[in-house]
C-alpha cells in the first residue's frame, strides 16, 4: 500500500484535480449503485470523506432528498476548487479538511462514503475511528472504488500484496476495532465495495 502524508497527498492530487474526472468518465453509474446500497434515509446527512471533485454529490443528494444534507471534505484545496467549478456546490457543502479531524459533531452523519480513501491515509485506524465518531449508531460506511483491487493494481503496474488494508482479512478486524461491523464485501473487477454499520 502507498500510504502518504497529508502534504504528499495534497501534492499528488493537486496536480490531477483539473482533469481527474475526465480520466474516468464512466464511473457515475458505479458510484450511484454503491450509494444506493448504503440505503441513506431521506432527510439524512451524507458525508463524502475524501470527496475529490465531488462526483458522488448528485447521487448522494438524490439519496437524502431535498430535505437532506450532503457534506464533502477533502484535504486538497485544488480538488475542492475543481468541485466548485463543476457546480457540485449546488448539491451540498464542500470543505477543505483532514478526514482524520472532521469539522463535524459526534453522531451527526447517517452515512459516509469513502471512495478510494483508505489506501491513501497514513493511519487507517485513526481515520476509521474518526468516521465512526461522526456517524450515528446504525449509520453506514461505504469504502468504495469503481474497480476492484486487482484491476486497480494492474492499472498502476503493481501486484496485490497480503498487507493491503482493503483485503477482507485485514479490513474486518480493523473495522471491528474502530467501531464498525462489516456487513457486505465485494472485490470484483467491476468494483470494490465494503459496507459497514456503525
Amino acid at each position: 500500500m502507498n500510504h502518504r502524508s497529508l502534504q504528499e497527498t495534497r501534492e499528488f492530487f493537486a496536480a490531477k484535480a483539473a482533469t481527474w474526472e475526465e480520466k474516468y468518465p464512466d464511473d457515475g453509474p458505479a458510484f450511484a449503485a454503491a450509494i444506493a446500497e448504503m440505503a441513506l434515509p431521506a432527510g439524512g446527512l451524507a458525508v463524502d470523506a475524501g470527496c475529490g471533485t465531488a462526483r458522488a454529490f448528485p447521487a448522494l443528494r438524490d439519496a437524502v432528498g431535498a430535505a437532506g444534507r450532503v457534506v464533502g471534505v477533502d484535504v486538497t484545496p485544488e480538488m475542492i476548487l475543481s468541485a466548485r467549478a463543476r457546480g457540485r456546490g449546488d448539491y451540498g457543502r464542500l470543505l477543505v479538511a483532514d478526514v482524520g479531524r472532521l469539522p463535524l459533531r459526534d453522531g451527526v452523519a447517517d452515512g459516509v462514503l469513502a471512495s478510494g480513501l483508505i489506501s491513501h491515509v497514513l493511519r487507517p485506524a485513526a481515520v476509521l475511528s474518526e468516521l465512526a465518531r461522526v456517524t450515528r449508531p446504525g449509520g453506514m460506511l461505504a469504502l468504495f472504488h469503481p474497480v476492484g483491487r486487482a484491476v486497480l493494481a494492474a492499472r498502476r503496474g503493481r501486484t496485490l500484496t497480503s498487507d493491503d488494508v482493503r483485503a477482507r482479512h485485514n479490513l474486518r478486524p480493523l473495522l471491528d476495532e474502530t467501531g464498525w461491523t462489516l456487513v457486505d464485501y465485494h472485490d470484483t473487477d467491476e468494483r470494490y465495495l465494503a459496507l459497514a454499520r456503525r
